[in-house]
């Protein structure tokens, strides 16, 4: 009769169910940047694995250097094996290990997106939430908005992502768009490393006038806070910042003006997607968005008058 069943878009485990371990792969690159929020991830993950009584095991890879062909132990041993019935995978890793994993294991990616076919993934809505921040700026008085990311060794889509939603938010508001002032977003350059960062934003403010900044995430921000009060910048009574990930900020500096990120959650939803894909390995594909929290902040304030 052409019926077709359609997976459950919850999935309980029983104590009387068959023991099941999955693996939680975590991307650290070797410098490890401040501020990270795998712990928050974390631990939604363990309260939702402690509720369907699935065992975790929790593994710290750096994704630059992480190469699954030429070390065949640990992480693809527990797959061989069947340990693992299936990942998570936090933060990004380079295609082809995630291809790699794939072919072998049901995988739920968590704050990033892949190519490959089969892997779902579960992210923040980025553009609404850089709307809100863009929206915030321009109603400031801000019509100069720059944007800025890092480079990293495995370079992942959150960061474009974000950068599209700040192209998109200047566009709705009516601001004019210069490619000048996006820094490390464009693949033809120039790419400037993190120490030289502040520097380069410092040129182009002075340059352009540019009042404000939307950064790809808050330990970005922060650190660019930080190094502008040394060069006499202040913010935001010169300058305006904003982050995204709604972190605590460190000692001597406000609070961002960010977006917060449920991470607890997402680690939780990331728990019930892999189960549900382990059951249904042939299901369609699924993307899950969850919206973060406006984080008012202490970082934007009406442009100085010049």
């Amino acid at each position: 009769m052409g019926y077709r069943g359609n997976p459950i878009r919850t999935i309980r485990r029983s104590r009387q169910s068959k023991p099941l371990t999955i693996g939680i792969l975590i991307g650290v690159p070797a410098e490890n940047v401040a501020m990270a929020t795998f712990p928050f991830i974390l631990q939604g993950i363990r309260e939702r694995a402690g509720m369907e009584h699935v065992a975790i095991d929790v593994c710290f890879e750096n994704p630059a250097s992480f190469d699954p062909t030429g070390r065949p132990k640990n992480i693809f041993r527990n797959i061989r094996s069947g340990d693992w019935r299936g990942a998570v995978l936090i933060y990004p890793f380079p295609e082809q290990t995630v291809a790699m994993i794939a072919r072998k294991i049901s995988a739920v990616a968590v704050l990033e997106s892949y190519s490959t076919p089969g892997i779902d993934t579960i992210d923040t809505d980025d553009s609404v939430g850089i709307l809100a921040l863009v929206s915030r700026l321009a109603k400031a008085g801000h019509t100069k908005i720059g944007f800025l990311t890092w480079e990293y060794g495995v370079e992942g889509h959150w960061a474009t992502r974000r950068f599209g939603g700040f192209v998109e938010a200047l566009f709705t508001l009516g601001l004019q768009f210069h490619p000048e002032w996006a820094v490390n977003v464009h693949k033809a350059g120039p790419h400037i490393k993190w120490e030289n960062i502040t520097d380069h934003v410092h040129g182009i403010m002075k340059q352009h006038g540019v009042t404000a900044w939307v950064c790809a995430a808050d330990h970005q921000a922060y650190r660019l806070m930080e190094e502008l009060q040394t060069r006499g910048v202040r913010v935001p009574a010169d300058c305006s910042v904003t982050g995204f990930d709604g972190l605590e900020p460190p000692q001597s500096l406000r609070c961002l003006a960010s977006i917060r990120v449920p991470h607890e959650d997402i680690g939780a939803s990331a728990v019930a997607r892999l189960l549900s894909r382990i059951i249904h390995p042939k299901a369609p594909r699924r993307k899950i968005l969850v919206e973060g929290l406006l984080v008012e902040g202490d970082t934007i304030a009406p442009p100085p008058h010049r």
